[in-house]
């Protein structure tokens, strides 16, 4: 049963970390190799059959900002593969680190450092993006950094990809195409 999560450093902690935690142990790795962020899970299942989601058809613009974690250990090929199977012009932000980096930018001292690191690249980028264009995350901590600093509202991977499930139905892994809702 896949493990399927939207907090990078959850999900990365299962798949990185606990393997140096518990070296050799079978049960770790079975974990970490069942762990999935929700956008990887999804770009993998359709990469071997059809996910059966009807998506909807209106434009949508996304401007995406990966997790750091994510970064480091994934790449951004299934969150920007994700959002564009559900139909969505998405560019990733190449911006680098937002700042927060956990909860480095939450603690007084490096309120300044953490503001610093945000507005070499990323903020400016957020500031200049359309309004009609959404901001979407991968990581709670760039969420909050991102609102915090440039006024505009963040979403989740997974909300924008939930609001582009066309209303009614719903998908079941594994079951087959999208059922009607009830």
């Amino acid at each position: 049963i896949p493990i399927v999560g939207s907090e990078p450093s959850c999900i990365f902690t299962l798949r990185d970390e606990y393997l140096d935690l518990m070296p050799g142990d079978p049960d770790a790795a079975h974990v970490a190799a069942n762990s999935y962020m929700i956008d990887e899970f999804l770009a993998r299942v359709a990469a071997t059959e059809d996910l059966g989601i009807e998506w909807r058809s209106e434009p949508r613009s996304v401007f995406f900002h990966g997790h750091c974690h994510q970064k480091a250990l994934i790449g951004m090929k299934a969150s920007m593969d994700a959002l564009r199977l559900a139909g969505i012009d998405a560019k990733e932000s190449g911006a680098g680190c937002c700042g927060m980096a956990g909860s480095f930018g939450y603690e007084a001292e490096h309120y300044d450092v953490s503001r610093k690191v945000g507005e070499e690249r990323l903020f400016p980028r957020v500031r200049t993006t359309p309004p009609e264009t959404t901001i979407a995350i991968a990581g709670v901590s760039c969420h909050q950094q991102i609102e915090h600093f440039t006024g505009r509202r963040v979403q989740h991977i997974a909300e924008v990809l939930a609001e582009q499930v066309k209303p009614g139905h719903v998908w079941l892994p594994g079951v087959g195409k999208a059922q009607a809702a009830d």
